[in-house]
């Protein structure tokens, strides 16, 4: 079936899952007032860098017990510093259903060599069993499977009386999913994800169990410089008041700044969530009306609200071997681009072939109503061609 091209088009085509897209009333003379040029030590660099910190508590809610650290090297950097630092103490329970946190695994088992490890893994789309993890371990996971549209429900599996510590990464779920503060020891996430920030920056939230860890464990390996959190014994406690272990970009920093004074006028993390829910909703009932694409996530109650990942399940492409599938996928994300209606909605390298689609809080809900028609133009196109 041919149908014609639609005539309503995305406002802002840009649905990337990282670095996503900024907020709708960005521009360039946002960051007309960062910090260049300046040392991010002198005082003018420390207060916004402190800003930073202060205005991320009140936004995402942290308790004041909590420290909060701005770290180089994205997420990534974040939470390699915390299993470098943190990990080694005692037995450890890694979580994984998608590509990153496959490679924390791989982090803790090859480049740590720890050996009392134990893998809960899961195929794309699905969780593991969550019940079989030992919170007497340290517990290593990602809140929302970036590459799979997965997330966890809610905190409910994490005992309040554990004796490990979690370390979450929650950088597609940070400002767009609730994180009950009080079951998360270490928390990771980046500016580049929920908030449309800049890249090269990761958040690092420690509780009070997780800075005791710090004071109180050495690691047997040697640690580089960036994920050096102590000092003889303590905690660097500068690093959590806006003095960087290494250089930051005050570019960025007023980028994500001006991001968090946005975020506050959408009503702050709730308005956030209810924003990128609704946006959910938008691709949910596409879905649901349309019976060439599926959803990714096999449980609806684990389905991302940011990473939207969706499998094409129409029987005439079910037919082709694995590696036309993914062709078929790939021209079709292609001949979007082309058209300028949807940048950058490809699966994953490492996940299974389809569209994965960012709905988080910077998407307008009708740019995502604009996309639809589009997504069965695209496909109606392709299909015609085998």
């Amino acid at each position: 079936m041919k149908i014609n091209k639609p005539d309503i088009r995305p406002n802002n085509p840009q649905f990337s899952s990282g670095p996503c897209a900024k907020p709708s009333t960005w521009t360039l003379k946002a960051l007309s007032n960062a910090a260049l040029g300046r040392s991010h030590r002198a005082n003018i660099g420390k207060e916004k860098l402190l800003k930073a910190i202060e205005n991320t508590r009140d936004v995402l809610t942290i308790p004041e017990n909590y420290k909060i650290g701005i770290l180089p090297a994205s997420d990534t950097g974040a939470i390699e510093a915390a299993m470098w630092s943190m990990l080694g103490e005692r037995p450890v329970d890694m979580c994984s259903w998608e590509s990153f946190g496959a490679g924390w695994v791989t982090d803790v088992v090859k480049q740590l060599k720890l050996d009392n490890v134990t893998h809960h893994n899961a195929d794309y789309g699905k969780l593991p069993d969550l019940n079989n993890i030992n919170f007497d371990n340290d517990v290593v996971f990602t809140w929302n499977g970036t590459t799979s549209g997965v997330k966890v429900p809610n905190g409910d599996f994490i005992p309040e009386n554990r004796k490990g510590l979690t370390m979450c990464d929650a950088t597609s779920a940070a400002f767009a999913q609730n994180l009950p503060w009080d079951k998360l020891d270490v928390t990771t996430f980046s500016w580049q994800k929920v908030l449309g920030g800049e890249a090269a920056h990761g958040m690092l939230i420690l509780s009070p169990n997780a800075v005791r860890r710090l004071e109180n464990y050495t690691p047997s390996w040697p640690l580089p410089k960036i994920f050096r959190l102590t000092k003889g014994g303590k905690l660097i406690d500068g690093i959590f008041k806006g003095a960087t272990i290494n250089t930051p970009s005050m570019l960025a920093v007023e980028d994500y700044l001006f991001a968090l004074d946005w975020a506050k006028k959408q009503g702050g993390k709730d308005g956030l969530i209810t924003k990128a829910n609704a946006n959910l909703d938008v691709i949910s009932s596409f879905v649901d009306n349309n019976s060439w694409i599926a959803f990714l996530a096999e449980n609806k109650d684990t389905l991302s609200n940011t990473s939207v990942c969706l499998k094409i399940i129409d029987p005439r492409v079910l037919s082709l071997d694995s590696e036309d599938q993914a062709k078929f996928a790939k021209n079709l994300v292609k001949l979007l681009d082309d058209e300028g209606i949807a940048y950058d909605i490809g699966s994953y390298r490492d996940a299974p072939a389809g569209l994965r689609i960012w709905t988080g809080g910077t998407i307008e809900k009708q740019n995502l109503q604009s996309l639809m028609p589009w997504l069965n133009w695209a496909f109606e196109t392709q299909i015609s061609k085998l």
